[in-house]
């Protein structure tokens, strides 16, 4: 979807773009409500828009061949029921027919299933008229019609040639006059189990339906159609129809399978974190309804978790796809499955033994025609499998003592075949050594969960950096503190910054500290700085020990450095918000822009504006506020620090909200919106999400400010800024119930013994509006020592006090 106000190319399912941040039409508002006649089909907006096209055209007499292709379980046959209950709906005859993978089953046995289905509801009179003198060619695949018809003479044609020429006419014929009586909808279900003479009429009825008001439906695996399959012959040949249509079903997006599973399992949290099940199941809706069942069968809680193994159902489908190959192929799938979902055939040669590399081939070769795995675009002999939970069934038939000796084996020999690239793969190499953690020990852990979190920090992979550095810090347990260790504290440091959630300060606080005292004490000046000056997020009064840091790395400083630059910077943000800290900070921000201009440096003199600006809310001095932030995002342009620049952004839109200028606000907190999520940092996120939740709620626009405030608590359930902001919403909106199970939810979330934590403003401030809207008190002594914990504090906005104070009087 491209952006309206930059052009940027932005994901179907983005509600804010990913270059400016302004805010996109969503899914539902590009693609016309369709008339779906069940509350429980979920998602196929594109797929039903195309199907439903396909049966108007052939309601107005233009017939459509369409096929819905897909991998077992992905919702082809669900699909067709939703179409087919919507074509019944507006007047169309609706005929199934199914194909069955079991031998026996007599030729056309689909096409007669629907035939013998019209037949039995339709009178004599009508069926005469509309088989004609066909009736006879086709009582020799439904001999049915003969019990109708006692006095039917037999087919005149002998020769197999003629008389299936006649068969195909006359089955033609009768369809297209069904059709022309009243318009016509023919599933045939299941075509990759279909025999020749089915799918030979499938081509013959093709070429036959353009003018007629008919819409056949074919459904099939494309998993199960090899290049030698009987249907593969026959969709080349449907392919040349002008008619013809194949549309390939896909997962379901994330929030599709979140709704799926809410709708499925009672008592899932809001919060429950569900885009889980979309990673695992990869939007397969019958994997989807599987992990479901399983949840209801055991509960989902208050918190969901999920099933550590497959669902019985999930490994019964798969299995059975596994089973058709044979034992060597699955024995080499078997050891690609631990080395990963990707995999090399150069990784897998030294593994397997006594096999040559043709001999390896054939045997991926028949993987790949049974769709179990599938080659990489643009790469030669890099595959994966075709989904994650098949490498997942393979990996769980494998004893624990056979893993841990596979992984080991794969992790020697990766590590010799990238040899001086190691670092490269760093991420690959830690996951198999830990594994073969018993094995082999834990140094290389150590190592390359090191490497690998150093290298996902330099790309905002912050999740993936915290995993690393947690399995090598938890290596190395019990062992002395030294340099490695600091590295690996100071790299877990950062990544919990990322991920931060809220009352989780003291964890990144604490591996900070402890990798600062170590290179301070080992004279390790540079290391010491980054520490000092690393970015941290604005939960202001709760930084133990940070100021104090900074104040230590500047000594070891020249004063005129842009170390010395940087680490002022940082003492502004963390000092500047004390209620006697501006000119301190004013002080600082001279200094700092001193540096930048001898030292030309844009960068320094962009993290001092960005670091000024929100201090001016403190204050409040507004007008300088807002002029250092438009400084910084002016220079942002030039200068790649998304942190810098979504502090400016933020207090952009704050000072433009006071200023009265709403759109202004709203551009700078979408566009500070779209940084967070290009960087991918938690506690940006949610704080660019409730600017704009304030700005909603200025606005009055409530379904924004509704949708930003639940999309807010997924990233973070105890953030009693987007919890007040969606029950100050409710009481706006007359909802006194809900606004005060939002306030419960605050008020179970422990008011913060840090005096300057700003969240206790939230508890302050709603409570007496509540009291002020419903006439009922509210807990109001939890109001009132929250108050007192921030103007006793530090940390205090002169206006937040006379409002407190005026709320709790009036109260």
């Amino acid at each position: 979807m491209n952006c309206p106000a930059c052009g940027q190319e932005n994901p179907v399912t983005a509600k804010f773009c990913n270059e400016c941040g302004a805010g996109l039409e969503t899914l539902e508002n590009t693609v016309a409500p369709l008339p779906l006649t069940s509350r429980s089909f979920i998602g196929r907006q594109r797929e039903m828009a195309e199907l439903f096209a396909a049966l108007e055209d052939a309601r107005a007499g233009r017939g459509r061949l369409v096929m819905l292709v897909g991998e077992p379980g992905i919702g082809k046959t669900r699909t067709s029921q939703e179409l087919a209950a919507h074509a019944e709906s507006s007047g169309c005859i609706v005929l199934w027919g199914r194909c069955y993978a079991e031998g026996g089953t007599p030729p056309y046995w689909p096409w007669v299933l629907a035939l013998n289905a019209y037949i039995g509801l339709t009178s004599l009179e009508q069926l005469r008229e509309e088989m004609g003198a066909g009736a006879s060619a086709i009582a020799e695949i439904i001999p049915e019609i003969r019990d109708k018809f006692p006095n039917l003479a037999s087919s005149p044609f002998q020769e197999p040639d003629q008389a299936r020429f006649l068969l195909f006419s006359s089955i033609s014929t009768f369809l297209k006059n069904i059709a022309r009586s009243q318009p016509l909808l023919l599933v045939l279900d299941d075509l990759h189990w279909a025999d020749r003479s089915t799918l030979l009429l499938l081509e013959f009825l093709a070429r036959e339906i353009p003018t007629t008001p008919l819409l056949l439906l074919g459904t099939y695996r494309d998993v199960e159609v090899s290049r030698r399959h009987p249907l593969s012959e026959t969709l080349g040949s449907l392919m040349r129809e002008q008619s013809f249509l194949r549309l390939q079903l896909t997962g379901l997006a994330q929030p599709e399978v979140e709704l799926l599973l809410r709708n499925s399992v009672d008592g899932v949290p809001e919060s429950a974190p569900l885009s889980a099940v979309h990673q695992r199941t990869e939007g397969n809706p019958l994997f989807v309804g599987e992990i479901a069942r399983m949840l209801i069968r055991e509960g989902a809680g208050e918190r969901l978790a999920l099933p550590a193994g497959i669902p019985e159902g999930i490994r019964d489908a798969i299995g059975r796809r596994l089973n058709r190959l044979s034992e060597s192929c699955n024995q080499v799938l078997t050891i690609a499955s631990v080395i990963g979902r990707e995999f090399e055939l150069r990784h897998l040669e030294p593994l397997v033994e006594n096999m040559s590399e043709d001999g390896l081939l054939e045997i991926l070769e028949e993987a790949l025609s049974a769709r179990v795995i599938e080659e990489l675009p643009l790469t030669v002999g890099r595959y994966q499998f075709a989904h994650a939970l098949i490498e997942e069934t393979l990996t769980d038939e494998i004893t624990l003592t056979r893993r841990v000796r596979l992984h080991a084996r794969i992790a020697e020999t990766l590590e010799e075949l990238y040899g001086a690239n190691v670092e490269v793969h760093a991420s690959e190499l830690a996951k198999h050594f830990a594994a073969a953690e018993a094995a082999l020990g834990s140094d290389k852990v150590i190592r390359f969960s090191w490497l690998a979190g150093e290298r996902a920090l330099e790309t905002y992979a912050w999740e993936d950096a915290l995993l690393h550095f947690q399995r090598a810090l938890s290596s190395k347990e019990g062992r002395p503190m030294d340099g490695e260790t600091a590295a690996i504290c100071f790299g877990l440091g950062r990544a919990q910054v990322a991920t931060y959630l809220t009352g989780q300060h003291q964890e990144f606080l604490s591996n900070l500290e402890r990798a600062f005292d170590y290179y301070l004490d080992a004279g390790e000046v540079a290391s010491a700085v980054a520490v000092a000056e690393c970015h941290l997020p604005a939960i202001f009064g709760r930084l133990e020990g940070a100021a104090e840091r900074v104040l230590t790395a500047l000594k070891l400083v020249s004063p005129d450095s842009l170390e010395a630059g940087r680490l002022l910077s940082q003492y502004i943000r963390l000092r500047g918000a004390e209620k006697d800290g501006y000119a301190g900070a004013k002080t600082a921000l001279d200094q700092v822009l001193g540096i930048a201009q001898r030292q030309s440096d844009q960068a320094l003199e962009l993290r001092a504006r960005a670091a000024f600006a929100p201090i001016a809310q403190f204050h409040p001095q507004f007008g300088e506020g807002l002029e250092q932030s438009l400084k910084a995002i002016e220079l942002a342009q030039q200068v790649n620090d998304p942190h810098s620049e979504i502090y400016a952004r933020m207090s952009a839109s704050h000072f433009y909200l006071f200023a009265g200028k709403p759109e202004e606000a709203q551009r700078h907190g979408s566009a500070a919106l779209a940084a967070a999520d290009r960087l991918g940092d938690r506690f940006w996120r949610n704080g660019s999400q409730y600017r704009l939740l304030t700005l909603a709620l200025a606005l009055g626009d409530w379904a924004a400010a509704r949708e930003i405030g639940n999309r807010g608590l997924l990233l973070d359930e105890t953030d009693r800024r987007m919890l007040g902001g969606l029950a100050r919403l409710e009481y706006e909106l007359g909802d006194f119930n809900q606004g005060a199970a939002y306030l419960n939810r605050i008020l179970g979330v422990q008011l913060s013994p840090e005096p300057s934590y700003f969240g206790n403003s939230v508890v302050g401030l709603l409570m007496p509006m509540a009291y002020r809207i419903t006439g009922k008190v509210f807990r109001l002594d939890h109001a009132e020592a929250a108050i007192d914990a921030v103007i006793s504090s530090d940390y205090v906005i002169p206006r937040f006090e006379a409002l407190a104070r005026s709320g709790l009087n009036q109260s």
